[in-house]
């Protein structure tokens, strides 16, 4: 997952403010005066269309060569609301927004800046919107918010990395209020942090080590992988136009309820890569490369067997776009050889994964690289790519 880039332009509201506490546009009037549209690192176009009674975020990232691309609305909402008060440790900054999303399940987000912000992940959450198509509430209340009276104050909603096509983001309402902390209610569709910590693995109750993996691979659709190695090591590598697939047996865990986040383990046998992609592509959109690339797959063969499973027989004559996630889980840097990386799964993700919604995850490379984990077949297998987790029963 690539980092949300500062966002310094800033525009100040050209409608009166509602009141000293509250900053609100319905999208009544059809206009999205006062909004700003901006656009970021891949090829995504981003267009406002005011609808009838609400804005949509037309998106099209057709030309898009490698999902890294973010779109944003932004406004200063500052001479809305009372500056003051946020000064006060007992008042924070609260955003709300009803949006429904035109693929599911797709990720956004929200974030709060000032015109002195240095660390742009401060107030920045993301919300797994799940299946569900249809409008939805999320909301963010900020804490140790720095501002002050005179700063700006920028509230914006963000859709980033939704895949190679056109999307739109649809948003009834947005809301800024200030609020009193010992009085704000709970935040709605489980704000996550951007980035988050991999929590030590002796917090988990489950290790499941993979039950089926294998690499397909484009250039050779009917040809089987399964006997990949790497110096004699069995491994799954990561390369252009292949793909390690993972799949584990959860049917032990339907109807179980994830209890936060996982972390998928994987243990690198070997790394290649190179390239100044900076000097290239400049800095923000450089910086990006050389990581793997961790994706939910959706469709193709639920029931694919590691020592027979072909680019062919999995995606079933369907693009293998259209079998998995357009949004990856996260892009990860890789440990070097005989190390660990660890990748944080969302509590959305892991509850997928139990429900079977989501039958596995699929490896793509970011970057003119190549990667090789050891396998389930590598030695004992305990160098298998292994989810950690725990459950609760409802």
């Amino acid at each position: 997952m690539h980092n949300i880039k500062i966002l310094t332009l800033s525009l100040l509201l050209t409608l009166a403010p509602l009141s000293q506490a509250d900053f609100v546009d319905n999208f009544d009037d059809k206009s999205v005066a006062g909004w700003q549209a901006l656009t970021g690192d891949g090829d995504a176009q981003l267009t406002l269309l005011p609808m009838d009674g609400f804005l949509r975020m037309q998106i099209d990232a057709t030309k898009d060569q490698h999902t890294i691309w973010w779109t944003v609305i932004k406004r200063d909402v500052a001479q809305s609301l009372d500056m003051k008060k946020l000064q006060s440790p007992d008042y924070e900054l609260r955003v709300e927004a009803r949006v429904r999303p035109s693929h599911s399940p797709r990720r956004v987000n929200f974030m709060i800046n000032t015109q002195r912000t240095t660390d742009y992940h401060e107030h920045l959450r993301e919300y797994d919107l799940g299946q569900n198509a249809d409008w939805q509430i999320i909301s963010m209340t900020t804490q140790k918010l720095d501002a002050v009276a005179g700063d700006q104050l920028n509230v914006q909603l963000g859709v980033t990395d939704w895949g190679p096509g056109e999307y739109y983001l649809d948003i009834d309402y947005y809301r800024a209020q200030v609020v009193k902390v010992k009085d704000a209610k709970p935040d709605m569709g489980e704000p996550l942090i951007y980035h988050p910590p991999v929590p030590p693995l002796d917090a988990f109750k489950q290790h499941i080590s993979v039950k089926h993996d294998a690499i397909i691979n484009a250039a050779f659709p009917a040809v089987s992988f399964n006997n990949w190695q790497s110096d004699g090591a069995r491994v799954l590598t990561v390369s252009a136009g292949q793909y390690p697939l993972l799949r584990w047996d959860m049917k032990s865990f339907r109807g179980k309820k994830a209890n936060g986040a996982g972390v998928l383990e994987l243990t690198t046998q070997s790394v290649q890569k190179g390239g100044n992609y900076v000097d290239a592509l400049g800095e923000d959109f450089g910086i990006e490369f050389d990581k793997v690339r961790i994706i939910e797959i959706f469709g193709g063969d639920a029931d694919w067997q590691q020592a027979s499973v072909t680019y062919a027989n999995f995606t079933q004559g369907k693009e293998l776009q259209s079998l998995i996630n357009g949004q990856m889980i996260f892009d990860t840097d890789v440990a070097q050889a005989n190390g660990k990386t660890f990748v944080t799964l969302s509590r959305p993700v892991m509850q997928r994964l139990l429900d079977g919604t989501t039958r596995g995850l699929l490896l793509k490379p970011l970057g003119a690289l190549e990667v090789s984990f050891y396998d389930s077949e590598h030695g004992d297998g305990s160098q298998a790519p292994t989810l950690h987790f725990n459950t609760r029963a409802k």
